[in-house]
């Protein structure tokens, strides 16, 4: 049965497209087949994947717009069992578009369902806003994953984004679940990053991957190749921590 994740945070700059991107490369990595939602209008989840964006002719644009359907618009990448519906400019006119729209915030659910049985994982990466994109990412998800960077203005945003969270369980999606919050950047020679690790674990408990993802000069390095981190360096730490991670998300659903 395939699971939809989404990966969301207000905050701008926590790690969502690297995670989705890694962590769907890491599942298809255990041959999990996983398909990539570009749900972002900046795109870089599809840089991260070697697509060179004013050359990509598909698009999720057309498809949260009920204009074309999403198999029309899946694209193969170089993982293996990876494939991407990509994002391009266009989608930022999304947002206002959909505001005179019916069913304005189930269009992707719709959408998605035509394509959902052929992959064991949908993943979505979320723009850094809660408009009607992030709405509609997460009415149409099975589970949320919340990456969060080990800084303390991370933590004012994430008992907002909780809290948005639930609103769109009331209206929207009751079955919603939060499958983890993702701590990222994580440096250990540094004491802020533990004190927030703490404080997260206090309050949210099992709802935090044991799994941290450390900061790392590779990981950054890696988007500029096109490549995921396990297929530019696989033997770096923050490699290893996606595939720990995985093993984690595929035990959680």
């Amino acid at each position: 049965m395939s699971q939809i994740i989404a990966f969301a945070n207000q905050k701008g700059g926590v790690g969502k497209t690297t995670t989705a991107v890694n962590i769907g490369a890491s599942l298809a990595a255990v041959n999990k087949s996983v398909l990539l939602v570009d749900l972002d209008p900046q795109g870089n989840a599809g840089t991260g994947l070697g697509f060179v964006r004013s050359s990509v002719q598909r698009s999720v644009y057309p498809v949260i717009m009920g204009k074309e359907a999403a198999a029309d618009n899946i694209l193969t990448t170089s993982v293996k069992g990876m494939h991407i519906i990509p994002s391009t400019q266009r989608l930022s006119d999304a947002e206002v578009e959909l505001l005179d729209m019916d069913h304005r915030e189930i269009r992707l659910k719709s959408a998605l369902a035509q394509v959902k049985d052929r992959y064991d994982y949908i993943l979505i990466d979320c723009p850094p806003a809660m408009g009607f994109l992030t709405v509609n990412a997460l009415v149409a998800a099975d589970s949320l994953i919340v990456p969060l960077q080990c800084e303390f203005l991370s933590l004012e945003g994430l008992s907002q984004m909780m809290k948005s969270v639930e609103i769109i369980r009331i209206k929207w999606n009751p079955a919603l679940a939060l499958m983890g919050i993702l701590l990222t950047m994580y440096d250990r020679r540094n004491n802020l990053s533990k004190a927030i690790e703490d404080d997260v674990r206090a309050n949210y408990g099992d709802g935090v991957f044991q799994t941290v993802i450390p900061r790392n000069v590779r990981a950054s390095e890696a988007p500029s190749h096109g490549k995921p981190i396990l297929f530019y360096d696989f033997n770096s730490v923050t490699a290893q921590a996606y595939l720990k991670l995985a093993t984690e998300v595929v035990d959680r659903t």
